[in-house]
C-alpha cells in the first residue's frame, strides 16, 4: 500500500510546490512508483511538471466534485515511474461545493483509496491555506512535509498549521503523523539562516530532515522549462539536495517499517 503525504504549509512561498514535484521526480528515478496529485488551484505543479493546466484532461477537481475515478485522471509525466493528477482554476470552486456534503473532509480519501496500491508514494501539493481541499489533503494523508522557508517570520504560522493538524488527528485522522520540517531556501552564508535551523532543530529535534534545500537559481528556473530540476539541471545544488532529500525520506520510511527485534 502506498503512503500519501501531505506537503502543506499555509504560508506562501515557501517552496511546497517546488519541494512536491521535485522530491516526486527525485523518488521516481530512485525506482520508486510516485503519483503526485496537484491540489493547488493555481496548478504550479501541473505547469512545473510540463502538463497544461487547462487541457481537456480530467483533473483532481472532476474527481472531487464529480466522482470522475482517479485512475482514469492519471496522466504519465516527463520521468518514467511518475504519474501525476493535475489542477486548474476549477479547483477553486470545490472549496464550495464540497460545503454541503456530507464527509466532505474525505472526498480525497474516496478518490485515491482505489491507485492507492499502484504507487509506492504518493506527494499531494497542498494550496498555501487551510480550507477544505487543505483539509481533505491531511485527512488523506498518512503523514505531513512542512516546508519551512529560511528566512524571517519562517516559523510564523506553523503553530496554526500544528493546531490544524492537532484538530485532524482528533476528529477525523488518528494516524496523521508529521513527516519532517523541511529547511527551504537555506543560505549557510547568512547567520539568519543558521539561527533558524537551530531554532528548527531545537523546537522539533529529529522531526528535522537533515538535508536542507539551498537557495538555487536552477530550482527557479526549471519550471518555466516544465522539467523538474534533475531534468534541467542535474549537477545543481538543488538537484543533488532533492535526490539527497529522496534517499532520506526513503531511508527513514525504511526503519519504521522495519519488523523491531524481541
Amino acid at each position: 500500500m502506498g503512503k500519501i503525504i501531505a506537503i502543506a504549509n499555509q504560508k506562501g512561498g515557501v517552496g511546497k510546490t517546488t519541494t512536491a514535484f521535485n522530491l516526486g521526480s527525485c523518488l521516481a528515478l530512485e525506482g520508486k512508483k510516485v503519483l503526485l496529485v496537484d491540489a493547488d488551484p493555481q496548478a504550479n505543479a501541473t505547469s512545473g511538471m510540463g502538463l497544461d493546466p487547462r487541457g481537456d484532461q480530467p483533473s483532481i477537481y472532476e474527481c472531487l466534485v464529480d466522482g470522475y475515478p482517479a485512475d482514469a485522471s492519471v496522466q504519465h509525466t516527463c520521468i518514467e515511474g511518475l504519474d501525476m493528477i493535475t489542477s486548474r482554476i476549477d479547483l477553486v470552486g470545490a472549496e464550495l461545493e464540497l460545503t454541503n456534503r456530507r464527509d466532505r473532509e474525505r472526498a480525497l480519501t474516496a478518490v485515491l483509496a482505489p491507485v492507492r496500491d499502484a504507487y509506492d508514494y504518493i506527494l499531494i501539493d497542498c494550496s498555501p491555506s487551510l480550507g477544505i481541499i487543505t483539509v481533505n489533503a491531511l485527512t488523506a494523508a498518512d503523514s505531513v512535509i512542512i516546508p519551512v522557508q529560511s528566512e524571517y517570520f519562517a516559523l510564523e504560522g506553523i503553530s496554526q498549521l500544528l493546531n490544524t493538524i492537532r484538530i485532524i488527528k482528533n476528529r477525523l485522522k488518528p494516524s496523521l503523523e508529521i513527516e519532517g520540517f523541511l529547511l527551504t531556501m537555506y543560505d549557510a552564508r547568512l547567520r539568519l539562516a543558521n539561527r533558524i535551523y537551530e531554532e528548527l532543530t531545537g523546537h522539533f529535534g529529529d522531526m528535522v530532515f537533515s538535508t536542507v534545500i539551498p537557495r538555487n537559481i536552477k530550482l527557479s528556473e526549471s519550471p518555466s522549462h516544465g522539467l523538474p530540476v534533475i531534468l534541467y539541471d542535474p549537477d545543481s545544488r538543488g538537484s543533488i539536495a532533492y535526490t539527497q532529500l529522496a534517499r532520506e525520506l526513503i531511508a527513514q520510511n525504511r526503519r519504521k517499517s522495519a519488523p523491531t527485534a524481541k
